[in-house]
């Protein structure tokens, strides 16, 4: 769903057809929903993609029914569902480009109360919210009830999305279902190949032979919307990302570059359904400037680091943040110095899961120890126990000697506590003390002591961080996928 940022992008990287650019700058749909400047101290510009199923245009405007039976969809599916979200990470300078993508049926937990749920409902749960807010106001207007609502959406899932990312994003661009559809008709369909047959007619539509491809229209919608059939969501984000490479390659093309009809096709889909943030629609040329010089290899497409737990074909899509966060500022480095640093970052991660953090309580308040190890375990570390112990002002872990260094990795989870070496530790355990002045993860929020403790008992073990079995997706070749 993210093929028209992506084409200004690609667009932008070529040099080429900057006056076409330049005419997006008076047509293209903004919205105010970032609402301060680039965060270049973290040394990128970042831009949040999302594809939204809703059945509206850029403009607020229902598709027309005979729109929609050419998307092979209905008024009444979907709605304000952000099928696809994907975090483009620009370094300072501009030289290459990476793409996160944060598959949709990842549960978080979402801010304003809205409690555990899928990540493609944070954008749906917040619009609800504002709407009916706005009613009870006296707002009466459909339009407007739709333009202000959906604003505090977009607003909130940019706000999810830099708590589990860590990255304050710059840029925001969102398109529909018929801008998908426009803009690969525009580029004269995309290229794709397919490891076996598909058959996917009774859901999404999608019904395709082995091999490779050009697909364009419904029959590209149904290509990255199938679910059925595909082992798992992170499938799907492989589909997603093969085709936004192939539209990449397609733009890059000298037949879409040279060819005049294509180009004001192409800008006149963009205009009709994105929406982007202010700045990014006012300084659409500026952009182009920025991303000048990154070529379509240099585009490269990632899923963030997930656990899959539950039955295989059925598993809940879980996250560690930490985890995200990590990944999200690894992709700031050159791919070799990346490959080394992750190397590092496994093998600390194997120590962690070696190392078992038990919790004391010694802040006065009543179950925090077992709150703080569940965040702890969250974490990576192996669970120890929890338990109270005599007060103390002040909040310290300790180790065994020579190990201070896990116990910081402890510490820094914890927000940064102090650390200390003990030869009452035993190798390869922390222990954490939870003084009164304790405010780090498990205190926020804090919901009282839960009915039963955690203390010896083990939580289920949860999957390692999985991300799809598939090479690095670049805009180089067109790697066959399931």
């Amino acid at each position: 769903m993210l093929i028209s940022l992506l084409s200004v992008i690609v667009l932008s990287t070529t040099g080429y057809a900057w006056a076409t650019l330049q005419g997006l700058n008076s047509g293209i749909k903004t919205n105010d929903v970032i609402g301060k400047g680039l965060s270049s101290p973290d040394g990128a510009t970042d831009i949040l993609l999302v594809g939204n199923d809703s059945r509206l245009d850029a403009h607020g405007n229902p598709l027309p029914e005979q729109v929609l039976r050419e998307l092979r969809t209905t008024d009444d599916e979907g709605g304000d569902l952000t099928d696809t979200m994907i975090l483009v990470r620009i370094p300072n300078g501009g030289q290459r480009a990476s793409a996160m993508t944060f598959p949709r049926d990842t549960m978080v937990e979402l801010g304003q109360g809205f409690g555990e749920h899928k990540l493609t409902e944070a954008m749906r749960q917040a619009k609800a919210a504002e709407r009916a807010k706005l009613q009870k106001d006296g707002v009466k207007d459909p339009k407007q009830l739709e333009q202000e609502s959906h604003k505090a959406g977009q607003k909130f899932l940019i706000q999810t999305i830099e708590d589990l990312s860590g990255v304050s994003v710059d840029h925001y661009a969102e398109v529909n279902l018929l801008g998908f559809y426009d803009i690969t008709k525009a580029v004269g369909g995309v290229d794709v190949c397919l490891k076996d047959d598909v058959d996917d007619s009774n859901y999404s539509g999608a019904v395709f032979k082995a091999g490779p491809q050009t697909i364009q229209g419904a029959d590209a919608l149904a290509f990255v919307r199938q679910r059925h059939g595909l082992t798992n969501e992170l499938d799907r984000g492989v589909r997603q990302q093969v085709f936004m490479s192939g539209l990449a390659r397609k733009v890059l093309s000298s037949g879409t570059l040279s060819n005049p009809g294509k180009l004001s096709a192409l800008v006149s889909a963009i205009q009709k359904s994105i929406v982007v943030d202010d700045d990014l629609g006012n300084d659409m040329m500026g952009f182009a400037q920025q991303l000048q010089g990154i070529a379509g290899g240099d585009i490269e497409f990632h899923t963030i680091p997930v656990h899959l737990v539950g039955p295989s074909g059925q598993e809940d899509v879980t996250v560690k943040p930490r985890e995200v966060q990590q990944f999200a500022a690894d992709l700031l480095l050159p791919p070799d110095q990346r490959k080394v640093k992750q190397q590092a970052d496994a093998t600390a991660e194997q120590l962690r899961s070696k190392t078992t953090v038990s919790v004391y309580n010694a802040s006065e308040l009543s179950g925090l120890a077992a709150n703080v190890l569940e965040e702890i375990v969250a974490d990576g570390f192996a669970q120890g126990g929890s338990a109270n112990a005599e007060t103390m002002p002040s909040s310290v872990v300790y180790s065994a000697p020579g190990e201070e260094a896990v116990a910081q990795q402890v510490a820094d989870t914890l927000g940064g506590l102090k650390v200390q070496a003990s030869p009452n530790v035993k190798p390869g355990n922390v222990e954490v003390y939870l003084g009164k002045d304790y405010d780090g993860p498990g205190k926020n929020n804090f919901a009282g002591p839960r009915a039963v403790a955690l203390d010896g008992v083990k939580q289920a073990p949860v999957a390692p961080a999985q991300v799809p079995d598939q090479p690095t997706i670049t805009a180089d070749g067109v790697p066959c996928v399931n």
